[in-house]
């Protein structure tokens, strides 16, 4: 029997679950058969199920607002051109100048790794049910495919279920095909039992709706797909046409979006816009220069219900990001800039329709059978992103062949951008190369996936795309061109502390030299 257990994980998860019912409802004890499950041990391994199944949901996008800040803003946001730091205390010790102390680089390794075995073995642990435990191993991929496309190869395959990692590691292409093994297994699952939806207690993204973790598995497949493109184009393409030519398929509505209900605040609105505690503006991160740029170019009506507009009294269209990678100015000048509009009751991303119909339109570019053409997706992408805004001029915006990404004026004049901006316009244009209409689906689906900084990244990595502004200071001491960028995180000393052979083993699959400038498999 499994009672004693749920009882302690159910004590040791009550502080994040504090909206969830408890068991207090009495049964009789006449009348019954003494080998039948009660109702309150029923009660009991919902409550379980749900602790665990919840736990884990809140580390693909994290909801612990440390972790956050450190992964989404600090790390993805800077390197994916989404979000810029503001506090002049983060200066010389950031990801945005190439030179993160260990604290900040460790976190996307050595928390996230751990939490998403622990929790997901809690769900096997709770239930037999093939259903949660499939919808388990989707979430873990979600999660896990994120550190390996920062760090390269990883300890996964022989992590244990306690969640320790001082284990052997595996290359990044090795991971893949055990991500993809992971998720084909749970869609031939939950595919068998489409029908069969369970407690939307347990489940904040989708309510319990099992169609709806089909679709995210299908999509998240196409998503890892298409980042190994470039790597191993033919697994690439039989991957990504498994996903979208599936019984139930992937992503084609906003109703289908993979967003976190969160249980208490949003982190994102904690970080940027909260200053120890206190709700004064006056968060450690801004919007981007990067992205404002382009949207400013473009003259995206999207941008009014993305940002704030700037406080500066000079300022002449509204919205004004912070370049990254800079001196970083003074809080007062910092909060003059334009910031993420984001409520504390806000939902978190993970993935998007619009996203979705972008890898449809890249894989169809490369000749694939995507169940369109790449122009048609393209477009079906933008649409999807105005769409989940609420914004209107979209068929204006698809029709705009004239207009390019602004060349960036700091309000202050201190870091204004005078290299080459791109010239990438919005209209598809059947007659451009196919690299150009590459630029375009790129530059669109990374508007679209705001604010998703890790995924930015990994993009930008792979493709080349968006053209983004190199930083002002890079601290790398030379290790770090700052024409490329970071190419991915070092491992943290953690790993060379704890689990030193294996690290070693680590740094021989990752193919280069254990820092940012070396690139991962899937970038090469």
């Amino acid at each position: 029997m499994k009672q004693i257990k749920n009882i302690l994980l159910a004590s040791l998860s009550a502080v994040l679950l504090s909206t969830s019912t408890g068991c207090t409802n009495s049964y009789e004890e006449y009348n019954q058969d003494p080998y039948a499950v009660t109702k309150e041990e029923m009660q009991r391994d919902a409550y379980s199920l749900s602790s665990a199944l919840i736990n884990l949901e809140s580390w693909v996008i994290p909801t612990d607002v440390n972790a956050n800040q450190f992964t989404e803003c600090l790390c993805g946001g800077s390197y994916g051109g989404y979000i810029s730091d503001s506090n002049p205390g983060f200066s010389g010790k950031n990801f945005a100048q190439y030179s993160p102390e260990n604290g900040w680089d460790r976190v996307l390794f050595e928390d996230f790794v751990p939490k998403l075995f622990i929790y997901s073995n809690e769900v096997n642990n709770v239930t037999e049910d093939i259903v949660p435990r499939s919808v388990a191993q989707i979430i873990k991929v979600a999660g896990i495919h994120r550190v390996t496309d920062a760090y390269g190869p990883i300890p996964y395959s022989k992590v244990g279920a306690d969640g320790k990692i001082t284990a052997p590691y595996d290359s990044q292409e090795a991971v893949y095909d055990l991500m993809f093994a992971q998720l084909d297994s749970a869609i031939t699952n939950l595919t068998a039992n489409r029908t069969n939806d369970f407690s939307p207690k347990a489940d904040h993204v989708y309510g319990g709706k099992v169609e709806k973790w089909i679709k995210f598995a299908n999509s998240l497949k196409l998503r890892l797909a298409i980042h190994i493109a470039k790597a191993a184009p033919a697994k690439a393409k039989q991957k990504a046409e498994e996903a979208v030519n599936h019984e139930v398929g992937v992503m084609t509505g906003n109703e289908d979006n993979a967003e976190l209900t969160v249980s208490s605040t949003n982190p994102f609105y904690v970080v940027m816009h909260e200053y120890n505690g206190v709700e004064n503006n006056h968060g450690d991160s801004r919007v981007g220069a990067d992205i404002i740029s382009y949207m400013n170019g473009y003259k995206d009506p999207r941008r009014s219900e993305m940002f704030t507009v700037s406080t500066f009294a000079n300022a002449t269209n509204g919205f004004h990001g912070l370049r990254s990678g800079i001196n970083i100015p003074g809080q007062e000048t910092s909060n003059m800039y334009s910031n993420y509009k984001v409520a504390t009751d806000s939902k978190l991303l993970w993935m998007n329709a619009a996203e979705v119909a972008f890898l449809r339109a890249e894989g169809a570019l490369r000749g694939w059978s995507m169940g369109s053409t790449p122009k048609e997706l393209y477009e079906q992408g933008i649409r999807l992103s105005f769409g989940q805004w609420g914004v209107n001029g979209v068929e204006n915006y698809l029709a705009d062949h004239t207009s390019t990404p602004a060349v960036y004026t700091d309000p202050t004049g201190s870091n204004s951008y005078n290299g080459t901006v791109s010239s990438i316009t919005i209209a598809w244009d059947d007659n451009a190369s196919t690299d150009k209409n590459l630029e375009r689906i790129i530059t669109q689906k990374w508007l679209a996936n705001f604010p998703l900084g890790q995924e930015a990244w990994t993009e930008y990595r792979r493709t080349g795309y968006p053209r983004l502004m190199p930083v002002v200071v890079n601290n790398s001491g030379g290790i770090v061109s700052t024409e490329r960028g970071a190419r991915r995180l070092y491992y943290p000393q953690e790993e060379r502390i704890n689990n030193y052979d294996n690290y070693l083993q680590g740094v021989s699959l990752l193919g280069g030299s254990d820092n940012m400038a070396t690139d991962v498999w899937l970038a090469k």
